[in-house]
């Protein structure tokens, strides 16, 4: 009997350490995930208060007669970081102003406005600095794609309405100048 007795004492004990084991390792998974705090996104009244830095200009070139149809200032993103961050997170651009996406490689382009509090109008170039594609008045904090219909090198972005505003269609062009 007294074997019996101590082997259940014994099994009892083991489940009570792998019980508190699986307990602890439960509450380290659960607090190195809130510590991290990179895998929450702000919401929309969490947006950051990212100011606008002037990296260059560009120009919307009309078509057929090559007049200028607006000028914005615009931010550069031509890193792998900078791309994916984008216009994320921000509150908003000036009127005049755009983020200019220089890719690596001319092909399809998708874009996806998930935490970009923003609308904006979404413009994919070709390498000859073409429009090829303008999407208008896109929903923002949404997870679908806005893709080129043809291939893009450059993408810029501006506030919504600025290529109805202006008159900026497909088949015109962009100049860009960056600053040093």
């Amino acid at each position: 009997m007294k074997t019996t007795r101590k082997n259940r004492n014994f099994i009892t004990l083991i489940l009570a350490v792998i019980t508190l084991l699986l307990l602890i390792f439960i509450l380290l998974f659960y607090f190195s995930r809130e510590e991290k705090g990179s895998d929450v996104a702000p919401t929309q009244s969490e947006a950051l208060d990212i100011p606008f830095k002037k990296q260059g200009e560009l120009a919307f070139i009309e078509q057929q007669n090559s007049d200028t149809l607006a000028r914005i200032d615009i931010e550069v993103a031509d890193d792998v970081d900078a791309r994916a961050r984008g216009l994320m997170y921000r509150r908003s651009i000036p009127e005049n102003a755009g983020m200019l996406f220089i890719q690596e490689v001319e092909e399809i382009q998708s874009f996806w406005m998930k935490n970009t509090f923003i609308p904006l109008d979404i413009l994919f170039v070709d390498t000859n600095k073409r429009i090829v594609t303008i999407h208008t008045h896109t929903a923002t904090e949404k997870e679908w794609n806005y893709a080129s219909t043809e291939p893009a090198l450059y993408v810029v972005e501006v506030n919504a309405g600025f290529s109805e505003r202006h008159g900026i269609d497909t088949g015109d062009r962009i100049e860009f100048t960056l600053l040093k």
